[in-house]
């Protein structure tokens, strides 16, 4: 299997897919009917989390150090990088995110019935944060992922939460 992973470049691009479907399926989620945007979150879910599973294949958690790292400069005045890379203890959230994210759609599917595109777009953008601050390297994208997160999640509680959600 590593073999196989290693010849189609995996650990090259792995990271950033993980990072960028989520964001351009929810672009195009923002824009469909309910079913549409419903089934296509289910998909875009579940892809991700098989593509996470190959960083079962591809990270050596025994070296203790981080792995699959990518380096470009965003900000290089202030010392700012576009820095991501994966160890043990981020592979194990990054899996549990992606294997919890299908589960958190097939249980809004009969729940969710207004402003659905919205709700599956928001899902995905909160996807992103979350896989985003367990890879990322360098402090401020961190704070930015972290903030990525947040703002989703604050509109599918205070829209689509409970009674008390406010």
């Amino acid at each position: 299997m590593t073999d196989f992973l290693t010849s189609v470049g995996f650990n090259d691009w792995i990271l950033h897919v993980l990072l960028g479907l989520p964001v351009v399926a929810a672009i195009a989620v923002a824009l469909m009917g309910p079913e549409a945007a419903k089934r296509t979150t289910l998909l875009v879910t579940v892809v991700e989390f098989v593509l996470s599973v190959g960083l079962w294949f591809s990270v050596n958690t025994a070296t203790g150090t981080m792995e699959l790292v990518q380096t470009v400069p965003w900000i290089p005045q202030w010392g700012i990088a576009y820095a991501v890379g994966i160890d043990g203890i981020s592979l194990m959230m990054v899996l549990l995110t992606t294997m919890l994210m299908p589960l958190c759609v097939l249980g809004s599917f009969n729940y969710i019935k207004q402003r659905e595109p919205a709700y599956y777009s928001l899902l995905l953008l909160l996807t992103t944060g979350m896989i985003g601050v367990f890879v990322s390297i360098d402090m401020f994208l961190f704070y930015v992922f972290w903030e990525l997160m947040l703002i989703p999640m604050y509109f599918l509680i205070g829209i689509w939460g409970g009674k008390n959600r406010l």
